[in-house]
């Protein structure tokens, strides 16, 4: 990361250099709009440029963002023409002198493989053509090369030698972020994925044993915990979204309360008290309800009580910019030494109930300081508390809530679930 900030830093640093070149060339002391000298204005002017080229950037190198990109930089350059290519094809040409097409990339072998710039001399029968020489720049991601920025003008130039070069390195950064981007989605993919898989198989297996229980003693309860069932393995195992509500993930803890109320009975009561203000906040796929089942995993079957009861408690809290989480059993608790490995990853949790996933995805989507905070000791429960911050930039849900939904959880919580 340090080695990317130190490249954003050299990449934007020229376009400045950029600027004063592109101001020589273009700005008129009339049009300044109070911006200041020329060269000031040509700056500002170049910045927002640049501003405007980089956002289909981000989306990586292809033949759509390369072509909403490109104007954008020939008018950095101001060169008669520019192309963007990949190690294929010439992916967009903005400017005159579109036939020179062909020979750009036959040009193009050798800085592609070497990943140095050149300059060179077209060939052209056209007498009108007014590009005769093509400035060549690789684009590189880490090191790797993916394609050129190649600037066409009609005579050979040191100055735009050196600019081509300077956009090359700055658009070559945008690429970078483009491609740490799509490995953060692949990453937060991969990890609800590993979630998905560590849904316990004995969870699946004892809520069909109790469901066929009912079948016979019981038709109507057990059509509705199988659709309590259905529901909740629908949500677990949707296939768009990274993020979601709030409200949803509630909802599917619901199910899976169902599931285990039907299993325990009055063994297990849980309360749930949640303020509705914040039902509409934004979180990590997944990231409540292996909390919940941990609470479970832990306050039932990892408890031995005189009484065979166990309590759970979920609350959650408009605290202003936030909302704080807090799942709290009363069950067998854990040795803090091992928790803390489990959650920096040298030990697995028996029945991979995913701790360290959550905490993981909550500090890759809101940065280390949220990640989750848990108290606990050798038979004194577990206590978790989670900050979800109601906006974050890049964080929206795959669908919106519901009204219906939100007045729904609105009208049952808080509410006491014991023995339901």
């Amino acid at each position: 990361m340090s080695g990317f900030l130190a490249g954003l830093c050299v990449a934007v640093l020229p376009l400045l250099a950029a600027g004063f070149w592109l101001g020589r060339r273009t700005a008129r002391p009339e049009s300044l709009g109070g911006l200041g000298t020329p060269v000031e204005h040509a700056t500002f002017e170049t910045l927002h440029t640049a501003s405007l080229a980089a956002p289909p950037l981000r989306a990586g190198l292809t033949e759509e963002t390369a072509r909403k990109a490109a104007r954008r930089l020939r008018t950095l350059l101001g060169t008669d023409a520019l192309c963007l290519t990949d190690r294929k094809e010439v992916l967009v040409w903005d400017g005159v002198g579109g036939h020179h097409r062909t020979e750009i990339m036959e040009r193009l072998a050798g800085p592609l493989e070497s990943g140095r710039g050149e300059a060179f001399r077209l060939t052209c029968d056209t007498p009108d053509c007014p590009v005769r020489w093509a400035v060549v720049a690789p684009l590189t991601v880490d090191d790797s090369v993916h394609g050129a920025l190649v600037a066409c003008a009609p005579r050979e130039s040191a100055v735009l030698v050196r600019a081509a070069g300077e956009v090359a390195r700055w658009v070559s950064v945008q690429l970078e972020l483009a491609d740490l981007d799509q490995s953060r989605t692949r990453l937060i993919e991969a990890e609800i994925k590993a979630l998905r898989a560590q849904i316990s198989p004995h969870f699946i297996f004892n809520s069909l044993a109790v469901i066929a229980s009912f079948v016979r003693t019981d038709p109507e309860r057990a059509r509705e915990l199988l659709l309590e069932f259905a529901d909740f393995t629908r949500y677990s195992f949707r296939r768009h979204g990274d993020f979601t509500t709030l409200a949803d993930e509630l909802h599917a803890i619901d199910h899976y309360l169902a599931l285990v109320r039907a299993r325990f009975g009055d063994r297990l009561s849980v309360t749930l008290q949640i303020a509705p203000e914040v039902l509409p906040v934004t979180l990590p796929f997944l990231c409540l309800q292996p909390l919940v089942e941990n609470a479970v995993k832990h306050g039932l079957e990892g408890k031995a009580l005189p009484a065979g009861k166990s309590r759970i408690s979920i609350t959650a809290q408009d605290t202003g910019a936030e909302a704080l989480v807090v799942i709290e059993d009363d069950g067998a608790g854990m040795d803090p030494a091992l928790l803390r490995r489990i959650l920096a990853g040298e030990v697995s949790p028996s029945g991979g109930i995913g701790l360290s996933n959550v905490d993981d995805r909550l500090r890759q989507v809101y940065g280390d300081d949220y990640g989750l905070v848990i108290e606990t000791a050798v038979g004194a429960g577990m206590k978790i508390t989670a900050r979800l911050p109601k906006y974050q930039p890049g964080v929206h849900p795959a669908g919106r809530i519901t009204q219906d939904l939100a007045d729904d959880l609105a009208e049952d919580l808080p509410a006491d679930l014991s023995g339901q």
